[in-house]
């Protein structure tokens, strides 16, 4: 979580957008968001929090690639250091 926004990744969520991605919530707004390219996937977001996942993914996309593989494979993944 970074500024009020709430990212989460479920384990074994490969099925439904079959490819890997973040769940975002932010003040009752819900999107999804595709790793590692940070491309909105569905949902609505307000510009600004769009803006600052999507520079999140773009610096952490490697870790955010390894997590999306252990929680797929139903593992624990390792937290991630938010925007500050």
């Amino acid at each position: 979580m970074f500024y009020g926004i709430i990212i989460s990744m479920f384990y074994g969520d490969n099925k439904q957008h079959h490819k890997p991605h973040i769940h975002v919530r932010y003040q009752g707004d819900k999107a999804s968001f595709s790793i590692p390219d940070g491309e909105l996937m569905s949902g609505t977001l307000k510009t600004p929090q769009l803006r600052l996942v999507q520079a999140w993914i773009t610096l952490h996309a490697d870790e955010l690639m390894a997590d999306w593989e252990l929680a797929t494979s139903e593992k624990n993944i390792f937290p991630i250091e938010p925007l500050k």
